[in-house]
């Protein structure tokens, strides 16, 4: 976890411009630097490091001798660089995995580049020699990046959307601060002004498509097709032991979110289990939060104990967690009501996020009309992670300084799961992720009872069932925000316009940091195939029969 920031064609002064870099300072605690491009007095790179890996040699822009035209400021673990190495022959000169990016762009230009990445990143590419500047992300955004573009050619990038908003440029910013879209690249071309064109924006990987990277993977070629269920469960197995097993790649310790739901619980397990079997010589922590006896905290109790792990719990109460939203939505750079109430919440951690939005596991997908359109709201909500609960994953990890890690998002894994029949992976027999529970039934990784446990929405299962998360914020919001200014909602906020209190709190509150960058959020989270006013899982139908029984 990182905070990379460029500039491209800046009229203002560049000792002026790079306050807007320290924006991001949260994102890499360990070092900061600040570095002009030769030959270009009016761009610059800016980079805050959390030293994971190569703690001597790990700073950027990297750089390296062979390549001396290539700039490169990144933010991610490339988990599959050793394996390029040896398939390619590169030769690198450090031991940062993100070198192998100017190696593939040397060998085969950006299109093979990006493609070939087995891991999760954003980058900027500089090449002087050929006056080309890309930009690149991850196929499900899982490392965040934001760039705003003028009419005039200034380009500025940076890992959170803060580091950009204030910069000073000779005309205003027409061009608005945006997210850059997930599996996509961009090549521009580099005016001897340091000014930018942009030439093509290019989508170099699907959810839905095998990875180009497959044939360098630890795992080449499973050692069975076809869709028996047999099959199916053991490949699932297979393929997800793997995408924990690449993640392990760390200098710094490793840690674990834990809820105690079936997704955080698996990977705590699996996790665990692979660490024992490489001799990693400390003890697997165990994170886990949430109110005195709420469900969360309870089960996790039962998995840390379970598997063995080091387990820590962080008691909140419910001043702590009112007195902490301004500060989230600041660091979130988002209003939308779910990922705010899911975000009042070792260096490396490993976090269950992916899994509902692949494996179904919003509560809402038993309402689904049928299996093809169940598969494509899997993969509809896989394509906005980015704007919910990876941006919110990331944000608040790293607005204290911590790399997270989420194997469920695996592109091999991902792109196996999806290419299964859409009717073997619904919701069944009044379960979700009915399909994942059943391939480690016979594991023994978990107990029983937390592997078929019913799914609890984040927010609301660190409180307790009586008095949720939801219900608690409602509350103290209701005295917040009068009924007259709910009522004029739509007049003053007409884009989104809030239709909760809550919501219209949320707003306010994003508003006063980021005013007018409303577009940000192009809708907000909330369940389909339901009447829903609200995205908790505690007011639908399904939710409440099952709680009462």
């Amino acid at each position: 976890m990182c905070g990379i920031w460029a500039l491209f064609g800046s009229d203002e002064c560049l000792s002026v411009q790079c306050l807007s870099a320290m924006k991001i300072a949260h994102r890499g605690p360990d070092a900061f630097r600040f570095e002009n491009v030769n030959g270009f007095t009016n761009c610059c790179f800016g980079f805050h490091r959390l030293a994971v890996v190569d703690q001597l040699y790990g700073m950027q822009p990297i750089r390296v001798k062979k390549f001396p035209y290539l700039w490169l400021c990144y933010n991610g673990e490339i988990y599959n660089f050793k394996q390029l190495q040896k398939q390619f022959g590169f030769d690198y000169q450090t031991l940062v995995d993100g070198e192998v990016i100017l190696h593939l762009y040397n060998r085969g230009g950006i299109e093979q580049t990006a493609s070939m990445l087995d891991g999760v990143f954003a980058f900027i590419l500089l090449d002087t020699a050929n006056r080309k500047v890309f930009l690149a992300r991850d196929t499900y955004g899982v490392r965040p990046l934001f760039k705003v573009l003028t009419d005039d050619g200034f380009l500025g990038v940076c890992s959170e959307a803060k580091g950009l908003i204030n910069l000073k440029h000779s005309t205003s910013l027409c061009s608005k601060v945006e997210p850059f879209l997930p599996g996509h690249y961009e090549v521009l071309d580099l005016k001897p002004s340091g000014k930018v064109a942009s030439v093509e924006l290019v989508k170099f990987h699907s959810c839905k498509d095998e990875p180009l990277h497959v044939s360098c993977d630890t795992v080449e070629a499973l050692p069975s097709a076809g869709f028996d269920i047999d099959t199916v469960k053991s490949n699932i197995r297979i393929l997800f032991e793997n995408a924990v097993r690449k993640r392990l790649m760390a200098h710094r310790r490793i840690g674990c979110l834990l809820s105690g739901g079936l997704d955080s619980s698996l990977v705590a397990a699996v996790l665990l289990k692979l660490m024992k079997e490489i001799n990693i010589n400390y003890p697997l922590q165990t994170f886990a939060i949430g109110m005195e006896n709420s469900p969360d905290l309870l089960a996790a109790r039962k998995v840390a104990a379970h598997i063995g792990s080091e387990h820590h719990e962080v008691i909140l109460n419910t001043e702590e967690g009112i007195q902490a939203i301004e500060e989230v939505i600041f660091s979130l750079e988002t209003y939308d009501i779910t990922t705010i109430r899911a975000s009042v919440d070792s260096v490396v951690i490993f976090s269950g996020e992916g899994s509902d939005e692949l494996t179904q596991g919003y509560i809402y997908f038993h309402k689904a009309p049928s299996p093809e359109e169940a598969a494509e709201e899997s993969e509809r909500l896989l394509k906005e992670l980015y704007l919910f609960d990876v941006l919110r994953a990331d944000r608040t990890t790293a607005a204290h300084g911590l790399e997270l890690r989420v194997p469920f998002l695996d592109h091999r894994f991902t792109s196996y799961y999806l290419s299964l029949p859409a009717e073997l992976r619904i919701p069944k027999n009044g379960i979700e992720k009915y399909l994942l529970r059943l391939s480690f039934e016979d594991s023994n990784l978990l107990p029983k009872e937390i592997l078929w446990r019913p799914k609890e929405a984040f927010s609301d299962g660190i409180a307790s069932v009586k008095k949720s998360w939801f219900s608690i914020l409602q509350d103290y919001i209701d005295q917040q925000v009068d009924d007259l200014l709910l009522e004029k909602a739509a007049e003053k906020y007409p884009f989104n316009p809030p239709k909760t209190k809550e919501s219209y709190y949320y707003r306010q509150i994003f508003e006063k940091h980021y005013p007018g960058r409303s577009g940000w959020l192009p809708h907000y989270w909330m369940p389909r195939w339901v009447k829903a006013t609200d995205p908790s899982a505690r007011t639908l139908k399904h939710y409440k029969s099952a709680t009462q029984e």
